[in-house]
C-alpha cells in the first residue's frame, strides 16, 4: 500500500486536514444574500480590520455601477422574488456610485442592508440629501447597520482613533432624525457573556436615543472576535455531529461576495465576506460560476468565525 503523506501544517490541503482527516465542506443551498464589497479604501484604519481598509489600501477598487448589475440580472433570472443585498467595504459612502448602486438595489425590489461608520464620509451633503430621498421612496427596505466596536467609548476609539466614538454617535442621532432604519454592528469580547454585552450596547444605544431592541439579532449585531492569529481546531466532515451544527446555517451556504480588484477588468465573486486574499476562495465572475462547487473550509477564519463563533454577516 503506498505511504500517505498529509500535510504538515494546519488550513494547507483543501480535502484533508493537518491530521488526514477529511475537511468540511459546504453546499450551496440557495441564495439568500449577495454582498458588494464597493472597496479597501476607508477613512479610517482600524486596529484590527480583518480586511485592512485604510484611506490608502486600494486593492479592492471601487464598485461601479455597470459592475453591480450583471449580477442583479443574474439575480432576476433566478426569478426567486426579492433578496438580501449587502453593502460593505471599506467605507461605502466613499464610493462614488455608491448612491446610484444604493437606488439600482432597491429599484429590482430587493432588501438593502448597508454597513458604515457613521462619520464623516457619511455625512456629506450630497450623501445626506441621497440618503434621505432613498428612504423616502423606499422606508423600511433600507438598513443601515453602524458599527461600534464596543459600547465602552474609550474602547471603540482604541480600535478606531481618538474621537471616533463621538462623530460615529452624531451620524447615528442624524439617521434617527431622518427615520432611516438603523442597526448596529458590535463585538463581544471573547471573555464577556452575550446576555451582558446586549445589556450594556442597549443601555448606550438609549442613551444615544436609538429605537433599538438589543435582544433582537438582526438590530443589533455581536460578532465573534477574529485573530489573525489565532489557531483554531480544523473543521472535519465529523464535526457537524460532535458540534451539532447544521452546514445550511455556515453563510457560504447561502451568500457570495462580488469584488474588484485593483487591476482587473472585471468584478468577481468571492465565498464569502471574510476571505478576500485566499485565491482559493475567488469562485468565478458569475453567480452561476461561484455556486458551482462546495466550499471548502481551508482557513482559519471557516472555523473560529462561522463553524465555532456561530458569525454571519447577513441580518
Amino acid at each position: 500500500m503506498p505511504h500517505t503523506v498529509f500535510p504538515r501544517e494546519k488550513f494547507a490541503d483543501p480535502h484533508t486536514t493537518a491530521k488526514g482527516e477529511i475537511r468540511a465542506s459546504v453546499d450551496w443551498r440557495g441564495l439568500k444574500t449577495l454582498w458588494l464589497n464597493t472597496g479597501t479604501l476607508c477613512n479610517i484604519e482600524c486596529a484590527n480590520c480583518y480586511i485592512l481598509s485604510s484611506p490608502s489600501n486600494d486593492r479592492l477598487v471601487y464598485l461601479r455601477l455597470s459592475d453591480v448589475t450583471p449580477f442583479l440580472d443574474e439575480i432576476d433570472a433566478l426569478g426567486e422574488g426579492a433578496k438580501e443585498i449587502g453593502i460593505t467595504g471599506g467605507e461605502p459612502f466613499m464610493c462614488p456610485d455608491i448612491l446610484a448602486i444604493m437606488e439600482a438595489v432597491l429599484e429590482r425590489g430587493h432588501r438593502l442592508l448597508l454597513l458604515t461608520n457613521a462619520m464623516r464620509p457619511m455625512m456629506r451633503p450630497r450623501i445626506q440629501a441621497g440618503l434621505a430621498a432613498i428612504h423616502a421612496r423606499f422606508g423600511d427596505r433600507m438598513v443601515l447597520r453602524i458599527s461600534l466596536d464596543s459600547y465602552d467609548r474609550a474602547l471603540h476609539d482604541a480600535e478606531r482613533g481618538d474621537g471616533a466614538f463621538a462623530e460615529a454617535s452624531k451620524g447615528l442621532a442624524w439617521l434617527a432624525g431622518q427615520g432611516i432604519q438603523v442597526a448596529l454592528a458590535g463585538r463581544q469580547s471573547l471573555h464577556e457573556d452575550d446576555t451582558d454585552a446586549r445589556v450594556a450596547y442597549g443601555e448606550m444605544a438609549t442613551h444615544l436615543g436609538l429605537r433599538i431592541d438589543p435582544s433582537d439579532a438582526s438590530q443589533l449585531v455581536l460578532f465573534p472576535e477574529m485573530i489573525a492569529r489565532d489557531d483554531p481546531p480544523e473543521i472535519t466532515t465529523a464535526c457537524w455531529q460532535i458540534l451539532g451544527k447544521d452546514p445550511a446555517d455556515i453563510m457560504c451556504s447561502s451568500q457570495r461576495m462580488v469584488i474588484r480588484r485593483k487591476g482587473a477588468t472585471r468584478a468577481s465573486v468571492t465565498a464569502c465576506t471574510l476571505l478576500v486574499d485566499d485565491p482559493a476562495f475567488e469562485l468565478g465572475v458569475t453567480l452561476a460560476e461561484a455556486t458551482a462547487a462546495p466550499v471548502k473550509l481551508n482557513h482559519a477564519w471557516c472555523a473560529s468565525f462561522c463553524v465555532l463563533g456561530g458569525g454571519s454577516c447577513s441580518a
